[in-house]
């Protein structure tokens, strides 16, 4: 049975998602989170309610971080949760929570292997409007969504020929 449409709370943790580009050095960096414009671009029209928490490269993820992400979300007011994470360590972060007492949550992480910033070859933008969308109709528990599929968070790892997630038995 689908849940009621209620506020969606989006946490940003930075990952190749936000990052930006700088055009004369070639390197990526942070700046601010891309997702009001991805969320307005995409005419959403799911109340969300977006909290930056963090703007750091998954690989910087450590239990410190994981810590904080799991505050917020045993705390949150809303039962959905969307987190924004680099792909890198997504699918430790989404073990982590799964081993610890949310409150009877739904959470989704989700992310992008090229940064929104780049256009139209980002699939950030495809990323979030699945997660938004599994968010809403999964069972309570944290799942990991990349590429239009959804993952139990203990079940998926990150196939590092491919740049695919898949599940573990794959």
């Amino acid at each position: 049975m689908a849940k009621k449409n209620d506020t969606v709370q989006i946490y940003v943790t930075g990952g190749t998602f936000d990052k930006d580009y700088n055009f004369i050095t070639g390197e990526l960096y942070f700046k601010d989170t891309h997702l009001q414009d991805m969320l307005e671009r995409g005419r959403c029209s799911v109340p969300i309610d977006i909290k930056t928490l963090m703007m750091i490269d998954s690989l910087d993820m450590k239990k410190e971080e994981r810590e904080i992400i799991a505050y917020h979300c045993k705390n949150c007011p809303y039962n959905d949760i969307v987190i924004t994470h680099g792909t890198d360590t997504m699918a430790d972060t989404a073990s982590y929570l799964a081993d610890i007492e949310l409150n009877n949550k739904t959470i989704v992480l989700t992310g992008a292997m090229i940064p929104y910033a780049f256009g139209t070859s980002s699939d950030g933008f495809f990323n979030m409007g699945s997660a938004l969308a599994f968010v809403q109709v999964l069972d309570p528990g944290v799942y990991l969504c990349m590429n239009g599929r959804y993952f139990k968070a203990k079940e998926v790892v990150k196939n590092r020929s491919t740049g695919y997630f898949v599940d573990k038995l794959e």
